[in-house]
C-alpha cells in the first residue's frame, strides 16, 4: 500500500502547486475562458442551425428593383428576382456561409451545411436553365452561372462568398434590364423542361440516398424505389446529412416553383399543368415541417422511434414523380402546339392549289369556244364577201349606160 500513499502525496503536491499564487492566476481564468467560449458556441451553433423564413415571392421583385419597383416588368422578373434572394440568403442569414467555415462553431456544425449544400444545387440548377429562357441577353446571366461554380467549399481567394455575391450582383443587373415596358422578356416556355429535368435528377437521388438505410422491401416498393438501384447504406451519423440536404432542396424549390409560375402562367395553363404545379409545391413544402426530435432518427415499421428519412423520401419521391409529369405534359402541349400550327397554316395553301388544279381544265374550254367562234365569223365574212360584187364590175355597167347615152 506505500506505492499508494506515494501516488496521493504526488497529487497533492501537483494540486498544491497549482493553487500557490504562482500558477492559480493562469489556468483558473483560462478554464474560466474555455467554459465560456463552450457556452457561446453552443448557443452560436443553436442559433446559426436554424433555418431561415422563405421570402415572400411577391414583394422580392419590388424590393430588389428599387426605385423602379413602380414600373411594369417583362417576363422572368419574378424568377431572376426569386433566384437572387435564395443565394443572397446563403451567405446574408445568420452565421453566413458555413460549408467553408475552418473554425468552430461553423465548423462542429453539419446540419446547417447540409442544408446549404441542397440549396446551393437548386440554385445551379435554375441558373444554368437561365440563358435558354433568355437567349437574347445571356451577358449577366452567364456570369451569374460563373458565380455559382465550384463545389461551395472555397474558403480563401475567391472564397465561396465572394463567388455568391457576383452572381447576385449579375442577377440583380439582369433584373434591371427586364425593367420598363420596352424590355425583351423571357421566350414562353423555353427552358422550362431543361430546368426541370435537372429537378428530377436531383430528387430521385435524394429519394434512393434517403431510402437507402431502409430495411423491409414492402416499404421502399410503396415509395416507387427499386432496391437493386439503391447505392450504399447512409452510415447511422450520415443520416442526418442526407436530411437536411432534402430539407433545404425543398426550402429553395418552393419559392423557385412559385416565382416560375408567376412568369410561366400562360405557359402552364396551356399544357394544363397548374393543378399538378401546386400539388408539386405543396408536396415540397410539406418537407418543411418543423422537426420536433432532437436528432433525426431512423427507425423500422411500427417501432419505438420514428423514420424521418423515411417519411422524407415519401414526400421527396411524391414530387420526383409530379415533375416527371409536368416534364411530359409539357413536351406534349409543345408538339400539339406545333401540330396545330401546321393545321392552320394548311387551308391557306391548299384550298388555292385545288382551285387552280380545277380551273385549268374549264378555262381551256372556253378558250376553245372562243377560238372555234372566231373561225366561224371570219369564214361567214369570206362568204359574205365572195357573194357581195366586187367595187369593178359595180363601175363597169356604168360605164357603158354613159356610152349608150352620149351615142
Amino acid at each position: 500500500m506505500a506505492w499508494m500513499g506515494n501516488s496521493d502525496a504526488r497529487r497533492r503536491k501537483k494540486i498544491e502547486a497549482l493553487e500557490r499564487p504562482d500558477y492559480g492566476w493562469i489556468w483558473k481564468p483560462l478554464l474560466a475562458l474555455l467554459v465560456i467560449y463552450l457556452v457561446v458556441t453552443l448557443a452560436l451553433g443553436t442559433w446559426w442551425s436554424r433555418t431561415p423564413a422563405p421570402h415572400s415571392v411577391e414583394r422580392v421583385p419590388m424590393e430588389r428593383r428599387g426605385d423602379a419597383g413602380s414600373e411594369p416588368a417583362a417576363r422572368g422578373a419574378v424568377t431572376v428576382a426569386t433566384l437572387a434572394s435564395i443565394i443572397e440568403t446563403l451567405y446574408d442569414k445568420p452565421g453566413g456561409y458555413l460549408r467553408n467555415d475552418r473554425l468552430p462553431p461553423g465548423l462542429w456544425l453539419d446540419n446547417m451545411p447540409s442544408w446549404e449544400r441542397g440549396v446551393l444545387i437548386q440554385a445551379k440548377n435554375l441558373a444554368r436553365a437561365l440563358p435558354s429562357m433568355n437567349p437574347g441577353e445571356v451577358e449577366h446571366l452567364e456570369k451569374a452561372v460563373r458565380g455559382l461554380a465550384g463545389d461551395g467549399l472555397d474558403w480563401y481567394r475567391p472564397a465561396t462568398e465572394d463567388r455568391l455575391m457576383s452572381a447576385v450582383t449579375a442577377l440583380d443587373r439582369q433584373l434591371m434590364a427586364l425593367s420598363g415596358m420596352e424590355a425583351e422578356g423571357f421566350v414562353p416556355g423555353a427552358g422550362l423542361r431543361r430546368w426541370l429535368a435537372d429537378v428530377r435528377v436531383d430528387l430521385d437521388d435524394l429519394s434512393l440516398r434517403l431510402a437507402s438505410g431502409a430495411e423491409g422491401h414492402q416499404l421502399l416498393q410503396e415509395l416507387a424505389i427499386d432496391g437493386e438501384a439503391l447505392p450504399e447504406g447512409t452510415p447511422w451519423y450520415r443520416v442526418d446529412n442526407v436530411f437536411f440536404e432534402a430539407r433545404g432542396t425543398g426550402w429553395a424549390l418552393v419559392q423557385m416553383l412559385e416565382g416560375v409560375q408567376r412568369d410561366q402562367a400562360d405557359v402552364l395553363g396551356a399544357a394544363e399543368v397548374v393543378e399538378q404545379w401546386e400539388r408539386l409545391r405543396a408536396e415540397l413544402a410539406m418537407t418543411q415541417r418543423r422537426l420536433w426530435s432532437p436528432v433525426v432518427m431512423s427507425g423500422q415499421g411500427f417501432g419505438p422511434f420514428a423514420n424521418h428519412t423515411l417519411v422524407m423520401a415519401h414526400h421527396i419521391s411524391r414530387a420526383r414523380d409530379l415533375v416527371e409529369s409536368i416534364i411530359t405534359r409539357l413536351a406534349e402541349s409543345a408538339e400539339q402546339k406545333v401540330a396545330g400550327e401546321e393545321v392552320q397554316q394548311a387551308p391557306a395553301s391548299e384550298p388555292e392549289v385545288l382551285d387552280m388544279e380545277r380551273a385549268e381544265p374549264e378555262q381551256e374550254a372556253t378558250d376553245y369556244q372562243e377560238a372555234e367562234q372566231k373561225t366561224e365569223q371570219k369564214t361567214e365574212q369570206k362568204a359574205e364577201s365572195a357573194q357581195a360584187p366586187s367595187l369593178d364590175d359595180q363601175v363597169e355597167p356604168e360605164a357603158q349606160e354613159d356610152q349608150a347615152a352620149e351615142q
